[in-house]
């Protein structure tokens, strides 16, 4: 295993979630429009939450903290994205963006299962998954 790929995966999937996910609370007009468009419901609230989850996730995976939870949630997150938002059987156009979003789903899975589990706890929250000792 290269640690130097993973840790450079690890960037590139955290930045791949981190920018959107500041656009969605900078500028969330588009977006909102387009989960309205699909009749989401509760989308503002919905889409702050994603914006923060994004956020959050994405500094996890970028600084390898909590990187199999956040490697899971971002693959509900993706998969969530994919069935409400990109619904290829209903949009046609959509099928590109459902391949995409598979692949980076399958890159979420293959980083969760070289990262080490870690339960969020007070304790050590601060340090990388490599430098704690699991129980």
């Amino acid at each position: 295993m290269s640690t130097f790929s993973i840790l450079i995966g690890r960037f590139l999937l955290g930045l791949y979630f981190l920018v959107p996910g500041i656009a969605k609370l900078l500028a969330p007009a588009s977006q909102l429009q387009l989960m309205e468009g699909q009749n989401i419901p509760f989308a503002h609230p919905l889409l702050w939450f994603a914006g923060i989850s994004s956020i959050l996730g994405a500094l996890a995976l970028m600084t390898g903290r909590y990187v199999k939870l956040a490697a899971y949630g971002f693959v509900t997150y993706v998969l969530l994205v994919n069935i409400l938002i990109h619904p290829f059987w209903i949009i046609e156009s959509e099928l590109q963006n459902f391949i995409k979003n598979l692949g980076i789903m399958a890159g979420l899975l293959v980083l969760s299962g070289y990262a080490k589990l870690r339960w969020p706890s007070g304790a050590d929250w601060w340090k990388s998954d490599n430098s704690v000792s699991n129980p």
